[in-house]
C-alpha cells in the first residue's frame, strides 16, 4: 500500500511538469518568440508579444535538452531586457521546467543579480519549487554570491532552508545553507545567513527532522572538523551558538588550534548581559518574521547598528 501511494504521489508530481515541447500546430510562432529571447533581441520580442497570435504562447515550453519557457531562457542566459519585456507582457513568474527549476533558480545559478531582482520584485517565490531538491538560497550559499543571497533573504527566503534530500554522511550532517557556506569557505555568505536569523546550532528549526538523524552534528562542530578559520567560530559564538553541544575529543594535536582554544575559553566565560539582550531581541524578531527588517525599525540608529552587529559610531 505504501509503495502504491508513493508511486501515485510521484505520478502527480511528474504530471505537474510538462516534458515535451508545446505549441501544437503553431510551432513557428513559438519558435520565433524563443529565438528572439535566445538572440537577446528585446525589441523584436516586444513587437511579437504585442500581437495576440504570439502572446498566447508566452508560456510555451520549447528547445533542445530541457524544454523551457521564454522566461526561463531569458533568466538562465541573463538576458535582462528580454526578461523585462516578458514580465511586462504577463509571463508566468514561477513556471517550472522538467527539473522543477523556476526562472529565479536559473538566474541565481547564473549569478545574474539584475534578473534575480526583477523576478523578486514581481513576486517570484524566493524559495523556488518544493519539487526541486535544491533552492535559490542553497545555490547562492554554495556559490558564494553574497549579494544575491542577501536579496533572496530580504524578500522572505527561508534562511534555514535545506535540500529536500538529506545529506547523510558519516557525521550525519544536514545540508543547510550555513553548512555549505562554511564548507566552501564563503565567509561573507556565512555572516549574511546569521544576520538574517539562521539557526547557529543545526541550521534547522524543524524538531521532527532533527529527531530522524542519529547524533546530528552542529555547525560549530563541522566548522572545527573542516578546519574553518577562527572567524567562523567567533561568529557562531557571537550569534548564540550553544558552545556545549559539540562533543569534542581534545587531543594534544588540537590543543594548539586557535579555534578550539576559543571554544574552550568561551565555555568558561558566560556571555555578557549586553550580548544576551541582543540575542533575545533578535530571537523575538525572528519569531515574528521581522528580522529582515531590522534597518526599518523605529529606534535610534545606534541601536539598529547594535542589533546588526555593526560598530556603533563614537559620540
Amino acid at each position: 500500500m505504501k509503495i502504491h501511494d508513493h508511486r501515485r504521489c510521484l505520478s502527480v508530481k511528474i504530471s505537474m511538469i510538462q516534458f515535451k515541447e508545446e505549441g501544437g500546430d503553431n510551432k513557428e510562432e513559438v519558435q520565433l518568440v524563443h529565438q528572439a529571447v535566445s538572440k537577446n533581441d528585446y525589441r523584436l520580442l516586444d513587437e511579437l508579444l504585442s500581437q495576440e497570435k504570439y502572446k498566447e504562447f508566452i508560456n510555451c515550453r520549447s528547445g533542445w535538452g530541457i524544454p523551457g519557457t521564454p522566461l526561463r531562457m531569458a533568466a538562465s542566459k541573463g538576458h535582462f531586457r528580454c526578461l523585462q519585456v516578458l514580465l511586462a507582457h504577463g509571463a508566468e513568474v514561477d513556471c517550472l521546467d522538467v527539473k522543477a527549476q523556476t526562472p529565479l533558480f536559473t538566474a541565481v545559478c547564473g549569478k545574474y543579480l539584475d534578473c534575480v531582482l526583477a523576478l523578486l520584485r514581481v513576486g517570484a517565490n524566493p524559495n523556488g519549487s518544493l519539487h526541486n531538491n535544491s533552492s535559490p538560497v542553497l545555490t547562492a550559499a554554495r556559490e558564494g554570491d553574497g549579494e544575491i543571497l542577501k536579496q533572496l533573504l530580504k524578500h522572505g527566503a527561508e534562511v534555514n532552508s535545506r535540500s529536500k534530500v538529506l545529506l547523510f554522511t558519516s557525521t550525519s550532517v544536514l545540508s543547510g545553507p550555513l553548512y555549505l557556506s562554511a564548507v566552501y569557505g564563503h565567509f561573507e555568505c556565512f555572516k549574511v545567513l546569521l544576520l538574517f536569523g539562521a539557526d547557529p546550532n543545526y541550521n534547522c528549526t524543524d524538531p521532527k527532522l532533527l529527531t530522524k538523524i542519529k547524533q546530528p552534528k552542529t555547525v560549530l562542530e563541522m566548522c572545527l572538523r573542516h578546519g574553518c578559520g577562527v572567524e567562523y567560530i567567533q561568529l557562531l559564538i557571537d550569534f548564540g551558538a550553544n558552545v556545549y553541544l559539540p562533543t569534542l575529543i581534545i587531543e594534544k594535536s588540537t590543543k594548539k588550534n586557535e579555534a578550539v582554544e576559543l571554544l574552550l575559553q568561551e565555555r568558561g566565560c558566560p556571555k555578557s548581559l549586553l550580548s544576551q539582550c541582543r540575542l533575545a531581541i533578535r530571537e523575538y524578531l525572528r519569531k515574528i518574521n521581522r528580522i529582515q527588517f531590522i534597518d526599518q525599525l523605529e529606534m535610534p540608529l545606534s541601536m539598529i547598528h547594535f542589533l546588526e552587529y555593526k560598530s556603533v559610531p563614537a559620540l
